[in-house]
């Protein structure tokens, strides 16, 4: 499990998928739980019109997701990763989280933790800027970020 959960974190600050086709395809989404204690790992990942390369560590992961349902925590992490997508566009991120907690239903998404993203990524999905926590998404995804807690609505 400590791979999938590296894997998961690692993805997570590559790439993502755009709202119409997360729930397109995540609608009929089987449920599935995993926890994991220590995890490490990097890697690079080709899939569908995605590809990306990361690296992420961390104490404590857990995951739960059922059809447009999402929740995940994260204990003390550190990851990085640069991804392409036709979806998301093209995305650099390092992250340091000291722990979270996110939750999301369909295109609203909350996250409440302490964090410090660095990073840009500009694509279809609009114009993101992080650095050391704070920043925004500009565009079809509005997102609001504060030293790592963020509201994000993905209108299309």
């Amino acid at each position: 499990m400590s791979e999938e959960a590296a894997r998961c974190v690692g993805r997570d600050v590559c790439v993502s998928d755009p709202e119409p086709f997360k729930i397109v395809k995540n609608f009929k989404r089987p449920g599935k739980a995993f926890t994991a204690g220590k995890y490490k790992g990097r890697g690079t990942f080709e899939e569908d019109d995605k590809k990306g390369a990361y690296a992420a560590a961390g104490v404590g992961y857990a995951c739960a997701e059922w059809g447009l349902y999402e929740a995940e925590a994260k204990g003390p992490s550190a990851s990085a990763g640069a991804g392409l997508s036709l979806g998301s566009g093209a995305r650099a991120m390092a992250r340091a989280e000291l722990a979270s907690a996110s939750a999301s239903a369909g295109p609203l998404k909350a996250k409440v933790g302490l964090a410090l993203d660095t990073g840009a990524g500009i694509g279809p999905r609009g114009l993101e800027v992080m650095f050391l926590g704070t920043g925004a998404t500009i565009g079809p995804t509005t997102t609001i970020s504060l030293f790592g807690n963020t509201v994000s609505l993905e209108l299309w």
